[in-house]
């Protein structure tokens, strides 16, 4: 298994290489900020062009991880969409593969700031989700504990022969969770962000994506 195993709140879970969340135990299968849709929203208010193929790159990844640990559960940890009309203009090869992915399994829509209200995609949807230990919600609260959230989008740094490596990376301490962006057109905010430096405790540290992902102290 390509990921970093890890405790939070002396719960066992696994930061898959991929940018994905496994809770074995649970078999539940987390995402967050797969921005489906972004191309087209980005069109359509005269922004940058972009290829419109990010959301089949972002579902053939996640179908990858599904296939690979078989969840029971799947949380899509906010901003799953882009914004409501980029949902709404997905093709139907698209919107059937949500169906597909959907199959069989338990899927939770966690509310995000870009994808506010339900939407008719199957599963549920919800404002923010506990699960035994865990609450799972979109933005993170300064007072929480046991909270896996998004919304960030954390890349960290480092140095590797005097050059820099930048990768968008999980964040935590010993009582939160901040999950990388999932979704392929995703920017990030660096792990010496005042809003993340704030937010986690001195002692954080950052798991890079990759294969095998790497730990380091969060960069402050």
């Amino acid at each position: 298994m390509n990921g970093h195993k890890f405790n939070l709140c002396k719960t066992p879970l696994v930061a898959m290489g991929s940018g994905s969340l496994w809770w074995p135990d649970r078999h539940v299968l987390i995402v967050s900020d797969l921005h489906l849709g972004k191309s087209d929203r980005l069109a359509r208010r005269g922004g940058m062009m972009l290829p419109p193929y990010e959301t089949r790159d972002t579902l053939g990844r996640l179908e990858t991880d599904i296939n690979a640990l078989n969840p029971l559960t799947v949380i899509c940890l906010g901003d799953s969409f882009d914004d409501r009309t980029a949902a709404l203009s997905l093709d139907e090869e698209e919107t059937l593969w949500i169906t597909r992915l959907q199959a069989g399994r338990r899927w939770m829509w966690v509310e995000g700031n870009h994808d506010p209200g339900p939407l008719d995609f199957g599963g549920s949807f919800l404002a923010e989700l506990q699960i035994g230990p865990l609450m799972f919600r979109h933005i993170a609260k300064a007072d929480a504990a046991g909270e896996v959230s998004g919304h960030y989008h954390p890349k960290a740094r480092i140095s590797v022969k005097g050059r820099s490596l930048t990768r968008p990376a999980f964040l935590y301490d010993d009582v939160r969770l901040v999950m990388p962006a999932f979704g392929t057109y995703t920017g990030g905010l660096r792990s010496n962000d005042v809003a993340l430096c704030e937010l986690m405790a001195p002692s954080a540290r950052a798991i890079m994506l990759g294969s095998p992902p790497q730990v380091i102290p969060m960069p402050r």
